[in-house]
């Protein structure tokens, strides 16, 4: 038996198809309770400027909650990146740690941990926001 044989045999079977249809399930299943959520709040006569914002708080909300009962871990090992990319995702990047190291205390646990993944998204997207709004109004 050659080595090209005994690889094929040994690695294990290719998911990507499967992978890719669950990622889009399962976000496209977050964005439309999402949707429905916004069209509630809008039905509820909150004001069109701030229907998003409501939104994306009960949102973050929801994916905390989901996150500190173990759900949301869940869900990723499920969906993949579908489970990652909406807003939810960073929801829970930031509350799985700080919840993970509660136990070292409110200082060095629970605030140190929660900015591991959550710091370099907001100096970064920070920085960006910076750099685009020069360019914008430079270029006005």
């Amino acid at each position: 038996m050659d080595y090209d044989t005994m690889v094929k045999e040994a690695s294990p079977k290719s998911t990507v198809l499967s992978n890719c249809i669950k990622a889009f399930f399962v976000g496209g299943t977050i964005c439309a309770i999402g949707q429905v959520i916004h069209n509630i709040v809008a039905g509820l006569g909150v004001s069109q400027e701030h229907v998003g914002t409501v939104t994306a708080m009960i949102l973050v909300f929801i994916a905390m909650a989901l996150t500190a009962f173990g759900l949301y871990s869940k869900l990723g090992k499920f969906a993949g990146a579908g489970s990652i990319v909406p807003i939810t995702g960073f929801a829970n990047a930031v509350a799985a740690p700080a919840i993970e190291h509660k136990k070292e205390g409110i200082i060095t646990g629970v605030g140190a941990k929660m900015f591991t993944v959550a710091g370099p998204v907001i100096v970064y997207g920070t920085i960006a926001s910076i750099v685009v709004g020069l360019i914008y109004y430079f270029m006005r």
